[in-house]
Formats: structure tokens, sequence, C-alpha cells
């Protein structure tokens, strides 16, 4: 028995996430020289709030290794896009801190998604947009709410 996928919600969400992400990577490391990867490990940087994160929170927040945002740390500084710095009270600790430039490509890399987003959805009308938007939040949601449930028991 042959079971078409191509109309099931995991499917359609994942080969969408998988194309876009693709096209996204693709133009950042043209325009930006940074991958989806190092984009997402900057945004979450630039928006971690008063104090910086350590490795080890990156990684659990992005759900990767620690060995690989170890090693896309050590790009990014290198090319200096990030500064690692010594927690002030642990020294075991190393936290992280977005440079100027990075916060430059993070402006970018927004705009790169704005025009990704609005050539995949230019057949769409604008309420369309906003009810696929919508939709997408309330499943997400509904998923968050499963996860919830899953660790209580």
């Amino acid at each position: 028995m042959k079971t078409d996928l191509s109309a099931r919600f995991g499917f359609l969400v994942r080969e969408t996430a998988t194309l876009y992400g693709q096209q996204f990577d693709r133009r950042a490391r043209e325009e930006l020289g940074l991958s989806q990867a190092q984009v997402r490990l900057l945004w979450k940087l630039a928006n971690h709030g008063d104090e910086p994160p350590s490795q080890a929170e990156l990684a659990q927040s992005l759900g990767i290794t620690p060995m690989a945002v170890a090693t896309m740390c050590d790009r990014l500084a290198l090319a200096g896009w990030v500064e690692r710095r010594p927690h002030a009270s642990d020294r075991r600790v190393n936290q992280l801190h977005i440079l100027p430039k990075a916060r430059d490509a993070l402006a970018h890399a927004v705009q790169i998604g704005d025009e990704l987003t609005a050539g995949v959805l230019r057949g769409f009308s604008a309420a369309e947009r906003k009810q696929l938007l919508a939709l997408l939040a309330r499943a997400r949601e509904g998923l968050l709410e499963a996860e919830t449930k899953e660790s209580t028991s």
C-alpha cells in the first residue's frame, strides 16, 4: 500500500521549511557570508536579554550539540561576528557577545527573509497571508501544548 504524503500536514510543513531554508541559506551565504544556521545563532544572541548566553545555553535553545555551537562560534569569532568573554563569576564559562557588524547583518537577514516570503506568497491575497500565519501559529501552539502535556505526564 502506497501512501501519498504530499497533502499531509507534517510532510507539507517539513518540505516547505526545508525549501525555504535552502533558499534563505543560499542568499544569506551570497549576500552576507553567513549560513542560515549562523544567522539563527546570531539572532539568538541578539535577542537573548541582558545576560549573554553560554555556548551550552545556545546549543540547547537551537536544538544542536554543544560541539556544533562551539565550532560555529569559533568561525563567527574568527570572522569578527561575535566575541567570547569570560563569565564574571564563573571562569569555566565563556559568554558570547554579538558585535555591531553582526547586528547590521541581522537587519539584512530580515530583509532577505521578507523578500523571500514576499516571493513565495505572491499569489496569496493579504487576507490569505494573514490567515496562513494565524493558522500556522495555532498549529505551533497545539504542538507546544502537546509537548508540555507529554513532559508533565
